[in-house]
């Protein structure tokens, strides 16, 4: 689901580029996402071909869209205000948006929309093999596709162990990452979001030589063969 204005918002209009102090020497592509974002789920298809081009480092920030005062309960206002959304999204990128999740966890009362348990999470997977990014696209799909609660912790813990984390080191790692850890990440975000321009999520910022320049997935939404092949072409110089 996304909660931040309309499409045109959530993705980067225009490639601007910008300078950090910092330069790196592995090319990185910067994902600024949140584990509810639905822009997010329509964009993983592009996330995956980027993670498929040798050279490239692709590094998850969540930028924590529904925490503190934007958690948000299910109630049947926030179903009729995300579905319009959800099917658009559907239409635009091809990604499959379940039953249970429309008529399931739309309809579940007792759920609550949380950015930050699952922010922990993949906080938690980056430092067990940087495993991040695939706990994210397993998220994604308990929520959009099965229609589960992927604020609760431990629903969090079995989809870890779905893609192969071990339970025990999962479970440490996510009491380690929990408080103010993510606080601090959420924030770092955040500041990187701002600092490259963008204004949503998901927001793309590729970083060669210490320059970041925002890139603009939307127009790539269903065609991930189409951006992989002009991202790769972008750090072929930097290659």
């Amino acid at each position: 689901m996304q909660h931040s204005g309309d499409h045109a918002r959530l993705f980067s209009a225009s490639a601007r580029v910008y300078h950090h102090a910092m330069a790196t020497h592995t090319p990185t592509l910067h994902y600024i996402f949140d584990p509810l974002c639905g822009w997010c789920y329509g964009a993983a298809p592009l996330i995956d071909a980027a993670r498929g081009i040798a050279g490239l480092r692709v590094t998850p920030h969540g930028g924590g869209m529904m925490t503190g005062g934007n958690r948000q309960p299910v109630t049947d206002a926030l179903r009729r205000y995300v579905m319009p959304h959800d099917e658009r999204i559907a239409d635009m990128s091809g990604q499959v948006f379940g039953k249970d999740y429309f008529d399931g966890l739309l309809r579940d009362s007792g759920a609550v929309f949380d950015s930050e348990p699952p922010t922990t999470a993949i906080l938690a997977a980056q430092t067990l093999g940087e495993r991040g990014l695939d706990l994210l696209k397993r998220m994604q799909r308990a929520h959009y596709v099965e229609g589960r609660r992927i604020a609760d912790p431990a629903v969090l813990a079995e989809l870890a162990r779905d893609i192969g984390l071990d339970g025990a080191a999962f479970d440490a790692a996510y009491a380690a990452a929990e408080g103010a850890e993510t606080a601090a990440h959420i924030a770092a975000s955040r500041q990187l979001l701002a600092r490259v321009g963008g204004s949503g999520f998901p927001t793309l910022a590729l970083e060669q030589g210490g320059v970041y320049t925002l890139l603009e997935p939307a127009r790539y939404l269903g065609r991930p063969a189409q951006w992989q092949a002009d991202l790769r072409q972008r750090i072929q110089p930097a290659a």
